[in-house]
């Protein structure tokens, strides 16, 4: 039988809802994003769950989930916005109209970011939402490695506390959740840390996606810590494409991503709904991802 005929029969005399996410429709979700393009990595949906567990929404008609958004919280402050997609068999109904209000209305009177491309930014805009940089998306397969001065280490399992601290000098919020399911190796994701006199200088992560390897974050006190970083990251993707989000404002990170033979190949807007929050990009060597920030 043909799955649209399928989906168009559970729907009829079906009432439409928004609801949190049940379990398996996260993976739905991603794997609508994955066919809208956006590359999704193929284990996401463990570590964005531990994010926020009530931070997933799909919009259903009956059983049928036709579209979903995630507002993830971190803390009571800051939100962010992502994976607002409604399936392309209906578009064009009010229903993403509805998915949407009610993903914002669960943030509450906290700030929320997105991560918007140039097609979308006029209708963030009227939505409320003020761009505060430009995020460029670099990808190819790298051409060399990094000539780096330090060493990168694997971040261990059970030693997260002085990370997470770290991170949450740079990242508006503290999320030892996120943290402790993302930077968990697993196959096809591992991260590496690196320090100088005992004290973390930064760290990364690096992730299999349906089209090759996306690293973030990539989070660095200083030049020389990133190139350590993608030295000891760039060899795990072992020869295949890698993508990496740097705001635009960074120019050691862009300068460090076409030292080794990326190049430029799509842009975003982070724009913020309520206070833009304090964000050292000179940190920031490497947006960790564009749907929870």
């Amino acid at each position: 039988m043909d799955l649209r005929v399928s989906i168009w029969e559970g729907c009829m005399n079906s009432e439409f809802a928004v609801r949190s996410m049940r379990p398996g429709e996260l993976e739905l979700a991603l794997e609508w994003a994955r066919q809208e393009g956006w590359n999704p990595g193929l284990d996401d949906a463990i570590a964005f769950h531990e994010a926020d567990p009530s931070g997933f929404f799909v919009g259903a008609i009956g059983e049928v989930p036709v579209g979903s958004i995630s507002v993830v919280k971190y803390g009571d402050t800051f939100a962010f916005l992502g994976l607002y997609i409604v399936h392309p068999d209906f578009r064009g109904r009010g229903f993403g109209k509805a998915i949407w209000n009610a993903g914002i209305a669960s943030a509450g009177d906290r700030t929320i970011g997105l991560d918007g491309v140039a097609a979308q930014q006029e209708a963030y805009r009227k939505a409320g939402f003020e761009a505060a940089y430009t995020t460029i998306r670099y990808g190819g397969v790298p051409t060399s490695v990094p000539q780096a001065l330090l060493v990168a280490q694997p971040v261990p399992d059970a030693r997260l506390e002085g990370l997470v601290r770290y991170d949450s000098g740079i990242f508006p919020q503290p999320r030892a959740a996120f943290l402790a399911a993302w930077c968990t190796g697993r196959k096809g994701r591992s991260s590496v840390v690196v320090r100088k006199s005992g004290k973390i200088r930064g760290y990364g992560t690096i992730r299999r996606c349906y089209e090759g390897y996306k690293i973030g974050p990539l989070f660095a006190s200083d030049a020389d810590s990133a190139a350590a970083l993608l030295a000891g990251l760039i060899p795990q993707a072992h020869g295949a494409s890698i993508f990496i989000d740097i705001p635009a404002a960074n120019a050691e990170a862009i300068s460090l991503a076409e030292s080794v033979g990326l190049e430029p190949v799509m842009e975003t807007a982070r724009m913020y709904r309520g206070p833009a929050p304090e964000i050292p990009l000179k940190n920031v060597y490497g947006v960790t991802t564009l749907e929870l920030g």
